[in-house]
């Protein structure tokens, strides 16, 4: 995949990093010559002088063979013009980093498949590891609707040496929530569990729920026998 990203700032370099190891073809714009030295010696990926709101610099980068756009740029406005432009030459995946949730919007209307607010996330990320201190990770869908969230099995809890199922059935798991994941250990891969898969102690599950049930969720995997 040939992924263009707009901005060799640090989100855009962590990202071409990232995409580099998992062995796509990625170029970065950007009008710091230091920042594109960088990307070329350091992080392997080819990279472009110029603004990333230059037709001209777009289609020396092969904007029209992109199969994916970032716009990680300083700045909301020009990451907006970017997302306009790759709208414009067809690019079929367009992601834009947004600071301000005034150009969310904006964002969709360009023509953006996916709009990261990065204040927001940090904030989000931030609120939830004080509020839900034992939980390892936790993601959001649906603008907030959906919660994933990653919880270690405590050796004395109440789930322990239960399946699955008999978990689901029981009254005190909030209706709506479903484990989907399963980590027996932490160096042996993530499975997705059956009705008969057994919760052993200090094993990891994922497990799907809505924003209300949160509290009630971690309370009944961490009870106590």
């Amino acid at each position: 995949m040939y992924v263009l990203i707009g901005g060799a700032g640090l989100v855009g370099l962590s990202l071409a990093q990232k995409l580099v190891e998992l062995g796509h073809t990625v170029a970065v714009i950007d009008i710091d010559p230091n920042a594109c030295r960088y990307a070329r010696e350091q992080v392997g990926a080819m990279a472009f002088e110029g603004s990333a709101v230059s037709t001209e610099v777009l289609l020396e980068a092969g904007i029209r063979k992109a199969d994916s756009l970032v716009a990680a740029l300083r700045n909301d406005a020009l990451n907006l013009a970017m997302v306009t432009l790759s709208k414009h030459y067809g690019v079929p995946h367009i992601l834009a980093r947004m600071r301000h949730s005034d150009f969310a919007e904006p964002f969709r209307l360009a023509g953006a498949n996916h709009i990261i607010g990065t204040v927001e996330l940090a904030v989000s990320t931030m609120v939830n590891a004080i509020e839900y201190p034992q939980v390892e990770s936790m993601m959001h869908f649906d603008q907030g609707q959906i919660e994933v969230l990653k919880l270690s099995i405590p050796n004395n809890c109440y789930v322990v040496g239960r399946t699955i199922a008999e978990i689901a059935q029981d009254s005190r798991f909030p209706t709506g929530s479903l484990i989907i994941g399963y980590q027996p250990h932490p160096h042996e891969d993530l499975m997705i569990p059956n009705g008969s898969t057994v919760l052993e102690p200090g094993s990891t599950v994922l497990i799907v729920t809505k924003p209300g049930s949160l509290h009630q969720v971690i309370d009944f995997i961490e009870g106590c026998k």
